[in-house]
């Protein structure tokens, strides 16, 4: 009977839409095993049901047992009323498991609300390790947008959506010794496999970024017959649609094919702005590498990127080069072979006809090149911290790869709001900031520059945004000058691209009363490499590695804690183009990648940098951490007023190798101050700078990080240190 009603409902199931795949065939399941699901709708136990190989134990919480509905399809099935906090419903559920049979569980003990992961029991964990039975991970992807869900309002529903059921092989779950008694701890363990579990069912390796775009559109551009929401707004708060986005893109697309060959790469100097998100996806649609031009690094910097990545077109504004006053950029773009297009001159060659073209490719879903994988997505160029700037190449896969990982840590929907000041030159404020909350379905409002403090509170406040992205830098200065309300409607917001310091995340919790997380990344790895999160937070560290992210510590000599940070993962860029060789990609070596940063790695996988390798002075043999210097200089002069600047840069020393040289507009330094702080606090001699220098103004990127490169050059210019004297 059991059978009979597993196969009708199956069969009305794939009648409509529902698909399951099975990574491991049944025989080669083991006979006992926990399958742990995540839970998006009242169907879920259902579908389980219909499609799990064997008679599983469905251990179903208060709110699906109670369900009549519910019981009744499921009648013939092993059903036990589970309680995921009670201990007596946890002990029989071992017993059952010991027994010999297989579970279900549902690890979060509820449905979603966001259509992601929510609180993760730890329950599953439990009954796992005490039975010694392994988790099968399974993922149901797809009612959560029918109306069976709970997310009504957050996710555009429809009466039959597609649904896939995703069963992956079973992974050995035993708990470390030292983790038995942290019970939070058994949870996080599930939460990893469920995290690892939500990217691999929803990336796609091979999707390229534009039609990745038209899906997201046919899921989020309608509501209602006739009303279509609006997405994408900048400072000309004209609001767009995904429809408006894409034939806008399809226009300049079609423009700059005519113009250009397959594969070429075509340089973009442009603000955050609908006009730039348009002019990005319309080269990319037809396989044109969008070259992104940093624009804040001078006319000299932006001729030799473009070198770099033998970009013959550069797409610009006249307005923004009028507004920039960067007229001589133009001009020494020109005089370097460039071409350069205004795309105010394009409204008197583009047509009517071009247009409707567009709008038609709209309305048949005309994806020119659905395929993205290897293929090459984006230029970028490092903020050179660590030298002359070279070009970051991005495939299509590496972009979509750390999007999908994003996702699976914080979920955003339609009712988010984002608010993006950082520039798209950077890959922070490309991928994270631009393309994650537009490929994802939530509203996006670009601003072109993060240092305008008071307007930008004043925005967030007008169009209630929920959440934001910045650094250290730019988060100190919009704490400092917003009214407590401005930010009441932020969920979350992530700091990264320089270290978020305690008092900015003290400032922002005690005044504003919001969480800033922590994340971190590199250019070359698309960006995010790693990232705390409402679930799994820790002040001072940099949260756990994305899904997919392998990784080794590297001994690192004069290093004796931790070491340095080795990764490969699908985020990890495709390589290197190097000024010295235009055009020509460098791979990476296996595909891993060096980070640079010294970090150790706790039992439970948060991720604490300790220092950056680059950032050592070596004095008569020893390794002295510059970062500590800068970090004890602060705490020296904590009392006086925080806006003061400090910098810190060791240069040669004739007899000592090297020498510490602290940089900074606070007058009061002095080094008979710090040497006192030093003897004080028992710290080592060699913390204290040999030259204190002062300057109204220290050196910075358009990100507001540290320009130590330029800082460490002033300073050995300053002290007559040329490059010659100093070898």
């Amino acid at each position: 009977m059991r059978n009979l009603v597993r196969f009708c409902l199956r069969t009305v199931f794939r009648f409509l839409k529902v698909r399951c795949d099975i990574a491991v065939n049944e025989s080669n399941l083991p006979q006992k095993a926990v399958y742990v699901s995540n839970h998006v709708s009242y169907l879920d136990p259902i579908i389980l049901f219909a499609f799990l190989p064997g008679n599983p134990v469905f251990a179903l919480n208060g709110h699906l047992y109670r369900r009549k509905w519910i019981r009744f399809l499921m009648r013939t099935a092993d059903i036990m009323l589970f309680n995921p906090i009670e201990p007596g419903d946890i002990k029989e559920l071992i017993a059952k498991v010991d027994s010999g049979r297989r579970c279900v569980i549902f690890a979060e003990g509820r449905i979603t609300e966001s259509g992601g992961l929510m609180k993760i029991y730890e329950a599953p964990g439990l009954v796992a390790d005490k039975s010694k039975a392994p988790i099968v991970p399974v993922w149901i992807n797809g009612p959560q947008y029918g109306y069976f869900s709970k997310t009504k309002g957050k996710l555009p529903h429809r009466p039959l959506p597609k649904i896939r059921v995703t069963v992956k092989a079973p992974v050995s779950f035993k708990l470390k010794d030292e983790l038995r008694r942290q019970r939070d701890h058994i949870s996080n363990e599930v939460y990893v496999i469920m995290r690892e579990m939500s990217f691999e069912a929803s990336y796609n390796d091979n999707i390229s970024l534009f039609a990745q775009l038209m899906k997201t559109a046919k899921v989020h551009s309608k509501k209602g017959i006739f009303r279509r929401p609006t997405f994408v707004e900048d400072i000309q708060r004209v609001p767009n649609s995904y429809k408006d986005i894409i034939i806008k893109s399809y226009v300049l697309g079609k423009y700059f094919k005519k113009r250009t060959l397959p594969g070429e790469h075509v340089a973009m100097l442009l603000p955050n702005s609908i006009a730039a998100v348009c002019t990005f996806f319309g080269l990319s649609a037809y396989e044109r590498v969008p070259v992104m031009l940093n624009f804040s690094v001078g006319a000299a910097n932006m001729v030799s990127m473009c070198k770099t990545a033998v970009v013959k077109l550069v797409i610009t504004s006249r307005m923004f080069i009028k507004n920039a006053k960067m007229e001589n950029v133009v001009e020494a773009l020109n005089e370097g072979g460039f071409k350069v297009v205004f795309l105010e001159d394009l409204r008197k060659e583009i047509g009517l006809w071009d247009k409707i073209n567009a709008y038609l490719r709209y309305k048949i879903k005309r994806v020119p090149h659905k395929k993205g994988g290897n293929k090459k997505a984006v230029i970028l160029f490092t903020s050179g911290s660590e030298g002359a700037p070279k070009a970051v190449v991005l495939t299509h896969a590496n972009i979509m790869s750390n999007i999908k990982q994003m996702s699976s840590i914080e979920t955003i929907n339609i009712t988010d709001t984002v608010f993006n000041a950082l520039p798209m030159f950077h890959s922070f404020g490309l991928t994270v900031g631009t393309l994650f909350p537009l490929l994802e379905g939530a509203k996006l409002f670009l601003y072109p520059s993060p240092l305008h403090y008071r307007v930008v509170a004043e925005i967030i406040y007008e169009i209630g945004a929920t959440i934001m992205f910045g650094t250290d830098t730019f988060f100190r200065g919009y704490g400092k000058i917003a009214h407590p309300f401005d930010f009441h409607n932020i969920r979350f917001m992530f700091g990264g691209a320089e270290a978020v310091k305690p008092d900015t995340r003290n400032m922002w919790m005690e005044r504003l009363g919001i969480r800033v997380l922590e994340g971190y990344g590199a250019t070359e790895c698309s960006p995010v490499i790693s990232a705390n999160n409402r679930i799994f937070n820790r002040f001072g560290s940099i949260g756990k590695l994305l899904p997919k992210i392998e990784y080794r510590i590297e001994k690192v000599d004069g290093i004796e804690k931790g070491g340095e940070l080795v990764i490969r993962g699908p985020n990890i860029m495709a390589g290197y183009i190097m000024p010295d060789n235009p055009g020509v990609l460098v791979p990476l070596k296996d595909g891993w990648y060096h980070t640079g940063d010294v970090v150790e790695i706790d039992e439970i996988g948060f991720v604490y940098i300790k220092d950056r390798i680059k950032r050592f002075a070596k004095i008569g043999g020893e390794m002295v951490s510059l970062n500590a210097v800068d970090e004890m200089v602060r705490r020296a002069y904590e009392q006086d007023s925080e806006s003061f600047s400090y910098g810190v840069v060791a240069v040669p020393h004739e007899s000592k190798g090297e020498q510490i040289v602290l940089v900074t507009n606070n007058r009061n330094v002095t080094q008979e101050g710090l040497h006192n702080y030093i003897k004080a606090n028992a710290m080592s001699e060699l913390y204290l700078p040999r030259v204190i220098l002062f300057r109204d103004s220290l050196p910075v990127f358009a990100t507001g990080k540290a320009d130590n490169v330029t800082l460490k050059k002033d300073v050995m210019e300053e002290l007559g240190l040329t490059p010659n004297k100093a070898n």
